[in-house]
């Protein structure tokens, strides 16, 4: 009886989870067995792997195969298994060396002539790799986005007789390196935007603290348009953060050739997108657009048109940061740290209020009932609300351009400045998670804020959240303290919409 053993993973979120291909060659009747808790595409492996062997010359041993994928009672998905259980196989029947097939973890799907296929999960595979001291095989594809995980022997195969012929020192497979960055190409210029200060003001502070932003406003008045250029104000994530990200995007199969996500992501799903498309879910737990957009903007346009289960399911991760998919056998969490941007109609036809002559026929209830998709808890956990009304044709044709958005990114970057020195020192890492405490208002502004809270009947979240406003444009303004200015302008951002009080 023969048994060799090739590490692989299994993936719970973002988290890479260690399992054991163990492959037992033993005499009894011919039979090919996959046990271990294995879903339908891992039982479909068997196949895969025979016609690959096949189409190489090699037969299956006419003896009982069984492959066992431990720990037993974690449910194995994804056709990723395929690599290991081939490796594993050849492995036993001593076409491959066992010693050194111990010192590697593999992924990667079979095609049935041989060939590689990528798949999904191999940068934080290859971060668990090397925790453990171990190589790691994959799709040629793929290398580069596993040499992200720095001191780890990466082989990059095209296919399975090129692994083989590697291990018995007929042919050198190179090791792959990170890829060169991309340039990254300008988005739409604040300076197309004409008129719309106070919007163009609101999504300034948005974009310098991380703020949920909500803007309304008729058809055509410019909200997705402003939207549109927020990733323009934007700085780059750092490291740290560039690598979180990038391993959400490894986990959905997202990253293009290896390059890892630099710039904030930019989500903007169809209000049609269901519960598991926005929060992650179906299947195979997926991660979720909130989960995309780690680190980043979600941009919801049309607001009130999201089915109202699905905007419910969003208070969650936009309070914790995480979203949790609860699964029979397993919790899988993934990170959502997003910024949320959104847009909407005053009402159902659009026209209240809008000041151009084009009157809601329904008004006020038009609106009324147009906003009751919206629950208070939902509307609470939004920072900034500004109105976006329509610019006369006029203005449109004459005034002159607007601030550029390199402009505005150099305010921006300085501002998220000031929230890094402050997170050296102990404090938040940006003000969206800042607490009361850590704002430093000075007495006056303070006073302001305790007698607006009681007077506009805030929430204790919607107090604190408009504290955190107030710090970013202090931060905005160079101000080491926040002051009654400040906490003024914060105040003004609150929840104001027609028909909703």
């Amino acid at each position: 009886m023969s048994i060799a053993r090739v590490a692989s993973f299994a993936f719970a979120g973002i988290d890479a989870i260690s399992v054991e291909v163990q492959v037992q060659l033993a005499a009894g009747m011919p039979a090919f067995l996959v046990v271990g808790l294995p879903d339908k595409a891992v039982g479909e492996a068997r196949e895969r792997v025979r016609a690959a062997l096949h189409s190489m010359g090699l037969a299956l041993p006419n003896r009982r195969i069984l492959v066992n994928l431990a720990p037993a009672d974690l449910l194995k998905e994804g056709s990723h298994f395929d690599l290991p259980i081939a490796l594993g196989l050849l492995a036993a029947m001593d076409v491959l060396p066992r010693e050194e097939m111990a010192g590697f973890a593999a992924l990667g799907e079979l095609s049935l002539d041989g060939v590689l296929h990528p798949v999904a999960g191999v940068l934080p595979a290859a971060i668990a790799a090397s925790n453990r001291d171990l190589g790691l095989i994959c799709p040629q594809s793929q290398g580069a986005e596993a040499a992200w995980a720095g001191r780890i022997e990466v082989l990059a195969a095209p296919d399975l007789l090129s692994l083989i012929n590697h291990f018995k020192g007929t042919q050198v497979l190179s090791p792959p390196s990170p890829p060169a960055p991309n340039p990254i190409i300008p988005g739409p210029d604040m300076k197309d935007v004409k008129g719309m200060e106070a919007a163009k003001r609101a999504l300034e502070i948005a974009a310098a603290g991380g703020h949920n932003l909500l803007m309304v406003g008729p058809p055509g008045a410019g909200k997705s348009m402003l939207a549109a250029r927020l990733p323009g104000l934007l700085p780059d994530l750092s490291p740290g953060h560039a690598l979180e990200v990038s391993m959400v995007h490894s986990v959905a199969g997202m990253l293009i050739d290896g390059q890892l996500v630099r710039r904030p992501p930019f989500r903007e799903p169809h209000h049609t997108a269901s519960q598991a498309a926005l929060i992650g879910g179906g299947q195979r737990a997926k991660p979720g657009e909130v989960s995309l957009s780690h680190r980043g903007v979600l941009f919801l346009d049309e607001l009130p048109e999201f089915p109202r289960p699905v905007l419910e399911s969003l208070r969650q991760p936009l309070e914790t940061g995480r979203t949790t998919v609860a699964r029979a056998m397993a919790h899988i969490t993934y990170p959502a740290r997003f910024q949320l941007i959104a847009a909407m109609n005053p009402c159902r036809c659009g026209y209240l209020a809008d000041g151009t002559g084009r009157d809601c026929n329904r008004a006020p209830a038009c609106g009324g009932d147009y906003l009751s998709r919206l629950s208070g808890p939902l509307l609470d956990r939004i920072d900034l609300t500004v109105q976006v009304q329509p610019v006369p044709p006029t203005a449109l044709s004459r005034a002159p351009a607007g601030e550029s958005s390199a402009t505005v990114a150099a305010r921006v970057e300085r501002a998220r400045a000031w929230q890094t020195q402050r997170a050296e020192n102990g404090g938040p890492e940006s003000n969206i998670e800042a607490a009361p405490g850590d704002l430093c208002l000075d007495i006056e502004a303070r006073n302001l804020a305790e007698q607006a809270a009681e007077r506009l009947r805030l929430s204790p979240r919607g107090f604190t959240r408009a504290l955190r406003v107030a710090r970013t444009i202090a931060d905005l303004a160079d101000s080491e303290n926040v002051k009654r200015p400040h906490v003024a302008e914060a105040l003004s951002y609150r929840q104001r919409i027609a028909g909703r009080g």
